[in-house]
């Protein structure tokens, strides 16, 4: 079953119809098959030691019966074997009963934790594997909702769900079975008690289905707008943007709260009022069989289990009817994940790629376009570009010409919605992931640096890598004085997102990671345009070692970076209006030369 994008994100957001209701069902029961699929054998083993322990339990009230009918007159006339068997059986089934229950409990536990920990890499592999698109429109939040307090709702239905769901079922199938063998009369009675319970235990599932999927919807919204504030922290500060976002989280809060009420007070009615009905049906038993045995048609052993199995009998019920919300908070959890992994990217992998391990770095756009959505605008008008192995191109223009969008198609983020891409000849999407990845390389603004040491974020670069190579990397681009300066050299940690470096050294760090790649193709995306004039001209140095004698694509609104290129596109409205060399597009007086004339005033 397929879904898409669109329809993950309307999933919290609007009540699902029908037909969506049964897809996500689908799908659930899909993915719940595909994770018992590797441990179906423990299940088996799980069933056996259930349906025994159950079977143990249940025979207390008859052997007790048995003593009393049995065991009590033969005690009395002077023989105590059979009371004394009657209790070695109690004490046998207790012992059986509660060994085999402890049995299938941590086994439960175990294949519960076994499949949580298989569907946890599932979903961290998957959001891992999505392309661009997905992780631009959904949203951070949500994900990590899907690894937390979904995983937490499932693990507690994977836990109890064996020892719950199914041994409390048994326990009522093999209760009505004995009441009815013992006494059909008192089973007719017990059985049109069963009749209200059925019918207040189904209000209870409607009811709580409703609720306790509200309460799943409002958690994933409390927790993404609280990553969300957190993550963007420092906008928040920059634009007081506290207050609006207290109300915000205020109101999702409340929404939260009393959709948790509602459900406590559902479960307030059932629990009450299930309650309500087994101590009525023990009195009934109790009441019909009580004049049954005075009229000598059943006898007081028979009496006293019957009294015992009516107890019993909504014991299980009342097990149930705690663990249905946790159940209930499971199963929208489960849908909740299933729905995300059945998202399909758009950018898909070659089933049959053209292998390519090494490429020269020739670049050809043969007619394309593209709009990110089916129903967008074109944000690239029909293109025909070809860019020579190891030439530098500069692409200028203003915000939202389409710069971006040019290089996310070399890096293939996004597949062209017309024409074709193509290195070397060959359309990128004929090209596995990993030759791809080899040979073309993005930096970006963000010089993104991962928890560890520098060294490490280096080596991200070229995985594996020595500390030898490691080091060359960072001297060739002349990151090496910096990195020696710091407390621990190449080992110093660099902390949460490279807070102990500056922006222009982060920055060295990336070029560094780039050029131990070594990739064809190199795309920086504003690589330098958060650094101030003293740190641009810091890396300007390792700029240009960087992009040595392969294929250059650089996204600059600064000029300074521009002016070294062999050539540059200036982009307007999805369109190239402009192509030439930085001299020669000076000299032809168009937007480039405004933008020229524009910088050379400030300077």
């Amino acid at each position: 079953m397929t879904a898409t994008l669109d329809h993950q994100d309307r999933d919290e957001q609007h009540t699902p119809s029908a037909a969506e209701n049964k897809a996500s069902r689908r799908r659930s029961f899909a993915l719940l098959g595909e994770l018992v699929s590797p441990v179906k054998g423990q299940f088996v083993l799980m069933g056996i030691m259930v349906v025994i322990a159950q079977l143990a339990v249940v025979a207390g009230p008859a052997i007790i019966g048995w003593g009393i009918n049995t065991g009590l007159p033969e005690l009395l006339a002077g023989n105590p074997i059979p009371a004394i068997q009657a209790a070695a059986l109690h004490i046998a089934a207790a012992i059986v009963g509660g060994v085999l229950t402890f049995g299938y409990v941590r086994q439960s536990v175990v294949v519960g934790q076994q499949m949580l920990l298989a569907l946890r890499r599932r979903v961290f592999r998957f959001t891992q594997r999505q392309d661009l698109e997905f992780h631009e429109n959904y949203t951070s939040g949500r994900i990590v909702s899907r690894q937390t307090s979904d995983m937490e709702a499932l693990r507690q239905l994977l836990d109890s769900g064996v020892n719950v769901m199914v041994g409390a079922s048994l326990s009522m199938v093999f209760t009505i079975v004995l009441i009815v063998r013992s006494d059909w009369v008192t089973g007719a009675v017990m059985l049109v008690m069963l009749i209200p319970c059925v019918v207040l235990t189904m209000w209870f599932q409607k009811r709580s289905s409703i609720e306790y999927r509200a309460i799943r919807t409002h958690s994933a919204r409390l927790i993404v707008h609280f990553v969300e504030a957190m993550a963007g922290i420092r906008a928040v500060k920059a634009y007081r943007k506290e207050e609006r976002n207290q109300e915000e989280f205020d109101t999702l809060a409340q929404d939260y709260r009393d959709a948790s009420l509602r459900s406590v007070n559902v479960f307030g009615i059932y629990q009450p009022a299930l309650r309500i009905l087994a101590n009525t049906t023990i009195a009934a038993v109790l009441v019909v069989g009580g004049f049954r045995a005075l009229s000598g048609d059943l006898e007081v052993g028979t009496l006293v289990a019957l009294v015992l199995y009516a107890r019993r009998f909504f014991q299980p019920v009342d097990e149930i009817a705690n663990f249905y919300n946790a159940f209930q908070s499971a199963v929208a959890a489960l849908e909740k994940i299933a729905n995300l992994l059945a998202v399909q990217p758009h950018v898909k992998e070659s089933p049959e790629p053209t292998p390519l391990p090494a490429s020269s770095g020739k670049i050809d756009f043969e007619d394309v376009s593209f709009r990110y959505t089916a129903d967008g605008p074109l944000v690239l008008h029909p293109m025909d570009l070809h860019i020579p192995a190891g030439q530098t191109i500069a692409l200028v223009g203003q915000t939202g010409a389409g710069k971006s969008t040019v290089a996310k198609l070399i890096s293939r983020f996004y597949d062209a919605t017309e024409g074709s891409v193509q290195l070397d000849g060959v359309d990128l999407r004929d090209i596995s992931m990993e030759d791809l990845t080899r040979n073309i390389v993005m930096v970006t603004q963000e010089a993104y640096l991962f928890s560890g040491t520098v060294a490490d974020n280096i080596a991200l670069g070229k995985p594996g890598a020595s500390r030898e190579e490691i080091e060359q990397a960072a001297q060739a681009i002349g990151a090496d004085s910096f990195i020696e300066s710091l407390p621990y050299g190449y080992d110093t940690d660099v902390n949460k997102r490279g807070g102990r470096v500056s922006a222009g050294q982060r920055q060295l760090i990336s070029f560094a990671r780039a050029f131990l790649a070594d990739p064809r193709v190199l795309i920086l995306d504003e690589a330098t345009s958060s650094l101030d004039i003293p740190s641009e001209r810091m890396v300007q140095e390792g700029l240009t070692k960087l992009l040595g004698h392969r294929t250059s694509l650089i996204i600059a609104h600064r000029l300074t970076t521009v002016m070294i290129a062999d050539r540059v596109l200036v982009v307007h409205g999805g369109e190239v209006v402009e192509d030439g060399s930085p001299q020669e597009l000076v000299a032809a007086g168009g937007r480039f030369a405004a933008l020229y004339q524009a910088w050379q005033d400030s300077m």
